[in-house]
């Protein structure tokens, strides 16, 4: 059984900046790509950021110098990064790990 376990979202003004941090049980992890998608509030669900087994990663157009995704196998824990918060950053974060595992998600706030 996997389980996702997200942490570290809350409310942060603009210009802040939060670090997430999925926690993943099972032993999928290091094997499979993982990643932060986000929803706001009447808005679909979106990719923020992946990264691959080797490390690779990929980021929405958006975020791009924004934020950065890491990774830590040996805690089966991926992390989120997020600097220079802006308003329109505002979502329900998800972590994702391929394929078709969601965690909880976590609320971010960005507003003054």
């Amino acid at each position: 059984q996997v389980q996702l376990v997200e942490s570290g979202g809350g409310l942060v003004q603009p210009g802040g900046s939060l670090r997430l941090s999925c926690a993943a049980s099972g032993s999928l992890f290091s094997s499979r790509a993982m990643g932060w998608y986000r929803q706001a509030p009447g808005k679909q669900r979106e990719l923020v950021a992946l990264i691959t087994s080797s490390n690779s990663t990929n980021y929405a157009d958006s975020v791009k110098g924004q934020f950065t995704i890491s990774r830590h196998n040996a805690k089966n824990t991926v992390y989120l990064q997020m600097n220079s918060l802006k308003p329109e950053d505002t979502a329900v974060y998800y972590c994702y790990l391929a394929l078709g595992y969601w965690g909880q998600g976590t609320q971010v706030t960005v507003s003054s």
